[in-house]
């Protein structure tokens, strides 16, 4: 993949080891640590038009998750454990440990955005502040998926099906299953495709879903029955015709599992930091920069 665009100039290229293998960042910018963490089919490059948006307050750490991009992709077991929110989530404290961070901001998107609300609850006294993107807690989505909701995610219990049935029609789809929307650069479609074009990679993030579906699941739900809450102020964005605000109120999901919530939709679909950056970006700075609660 080495022909594909390099859409973070100045930045660095990191390979941390972690126990999931090497993880590829980019880092750049200058100030206090926020973490951004893509989503599926996406990479890391699904930040390239907020990064500058953030880099003059930020030092800013955009790594591939495990499976994803440049990353390394982990030998998976029956349980998809190494592709559980949890598993990931620890990972990610490693590269921030890494690169000389433990305690940061972090925002995450869709797949990330679940990382993220898992790392907020297993590692609570790592965050200052976590902002998610279209996303409802997994096991929120889970048991509020009707007939209208399994049609518009059908990626969730298409990819969570044994393999190989979802990684062969993926692999051999890739156009298809991803194709150009109106507002996706060109460049960073390249890099998505790229993955989805890799039987190995396709497997790893179906291994990602078969996680959600089953083992997430019941680690959100082990959370919710013994009443933990992310205690950090959570920003919930989302899009206005994106899939979080479509199932459920975001904020009075999130109030459910934080105790300091606020947000607000994105005049965008699920795509926010792609399909409308500068709102976006600019929600985010609001958040990482607003001063301490003096609660």
């Amino acid at each position: 993949m080495t022909d594909l665009v390099d859409l973070f100039p100045g930045y660095a290229a990191e390979w941390i080891n972690t126990k999931a293998g090497r993880i590829f960042a980019r880092v750049g910018g200058k100030g206090p640590p926020l973490l951004l963490l893509h989503g599926f089919p996406e990479t890391h490059v699904m930040w390239h038009a907020i990064a500058p948006l953030l880099a003059d307050r930020f030092t800013l750490i955009i790594p591939d998750l495990p499976g994803y991009g440049w990353s390394d992709m982990p030998e998976s077991d029956p349980d998809h454990t190494p592709y559980t929110k949890r598993a990931m989530a620890s990972v990610m404290v490693e590269v921030m440990e890494q690169l000389g961070h433990v305690h940061f901001a972090l925002a995450g998107h869709d797949r990330g955005g679940r990382v993220a609300y898992r790392l907020a609850l297993d590692h609570p006294g790592r965050l200052s502040r976590l902002a998610v993107l279209d996303i409802l807690p997994t096991y929120e989505a889970w048991t509020r998926i009707d007939r209208l909701a399994a049609l518009r995610i059908y990626n969730w219990t298409f990819m969570a099906q044994p393999a190989p049935l979802p990684e062969t029609v993926i692999a051999a789809h890739p156009d298809l299953f991803l194709p150009k929307a109106a507002w996706m650069d060109a460049r960073a479609l390249a890099h998505y495709r790229a993955g989805l074009s890799d039987p190995s990679r396709v497997h790893a993030m179906c291994e990602d879903y078969r996680a959600g579906a089953f083992a997430d699941f019941e680690i959100d739900k082990a959370d919710l029955d013994a009443g933990h809450k992310i205690t950090i102020p959570l920003l919930a964005l989302w899009g206005a015709n994106g899939v979080a605000g479509a199932a459920a109120s975001p904020i009075e999901t999130w109030n459910k599992w934080a105790t300091q919530v606020s947000g607000a939709p994105i005049a965008s679909g699920h795509f926010l930091p792609e399909e409308n950056p500068s709102d976006t970006a600019k929600a985010l700075l609001a958040f990482f920069t607003e001063a301490p609660s003096s609660r």
